[in-house]
């Protein structure tokens, strides 16, 4: 019963989509000089999760019990931002970077909220504190 709770699952998809999104980030700041350099980022979480649960149908586990299925990992896909460039074709804006990154962390932040909340949730049930 508690072995694959889809709020962990969810948790950790948005904290891995986090990663993914913080090392596009990184690589766009890194190659802000770089001539030709186009900007990437990835598609939203919300986007790539709804995607993936849209085609997910519904199981039982006992008479009175339904759930999504077990199967919840994302593909993520990696886009182009779009935008000016600079002179040499660049896309990357650093200003632009450090909000996405701003972002990423926020996300972050409340992945880990969520997975700590939902742990305590079942501590309690489990009567362990």
């Amino acid at each position: 019963m508690y072995d694959k709770l889809q709020i962990f699952q969810v948790a950790f998809g948005l904290a891995t989509h986090a990663n993914a999104r913080q090392a596009r980030i990184s690589g766009n700041v890194a190659n802000a000089d770089t001539p030709g350099y186009r900007a990437h980022d990835l598609k939203p979480f919300a986007e790539t999760y709804r995607a993936k649960s849209a085609g997910t149908a519904m199981r039982s586990t006992r008479d009175a019990h339904r759930m999504l299925s077990e199967d919840t990992a994302l593909q993520m896909q990696v886009i182009d931002r779009a935008g000016p460039s600079a002179p040499n074709g660049n896309t990357v804006s650093l200003e632009t970077e450090m909000m996405h990154a701003t972002e990423v962390r926020q996300a972050h932040e409340m992945a880990l909220s969520v997975y700590q909340t939902s742990l305590g949730i079942l501590r309690t049930s489990i009567g362990r504190r």
